[in-house]
């Protein structure tokens, strides 16, 4: 059973600049290799290392971890794989995007539903310095 979604189109999720910069990046363009929910949470283990939505440093490009979550976006994700996202231990950006996912697809109704059994998780994600 899919998630029960806010009803958005996929292209209106995210703020337009950013979604036309997902979908005209090389390494999106690079996804659609990727055919499988499995294979797209070893692409989350294996590129992200920060849940900003754009790139750090000088290059301003979208960065790989919301590229992977427009990914998800049109994969349209089941119950079943999102509560695979949200108790994955292998890492916790695989989570965050799993988090993301539902802010921004989910119907908002269903959020506390969600969110609740987590609002006290300790797990920490990397930090960023200037």
């Amino acid at each position: 059973m899919e998630i029960q979604t806010c009803g958005k189109p996929i292209d209106s999720l995210l703020e337009k600049v950013l979604c036309m910069n997902i979908l005209s990046s090389d390494y999106f363009k690079e996804l659609y290799r990727l055919k499988t929910y499995h294979e797209v949470i070893d692409e989350i283990y294996n590129q992200v290392d920060h849940v900003e939505p754009w790139m750090t440093g000088n290059c301003r490009g979208p960065s790989t971890a919301f590229c992977l979550l427009y990914k998800f976006f049109t994969m349209k994700l089941t119950v079943k794989q999102m509560h695979g996202l949200l108790k994955h231990p292998d890492s916790p950006y695989i989570r965050a995007i799993g988090f993301l996912y539902l802010r921004y697809a989910a119907d908002p109704k269903t959020l506390w539903t969600w969110f609740e059994p987590y609002i006290k998780d300790e797990e920490v994600l990397g930090v960023l310095t200037a």
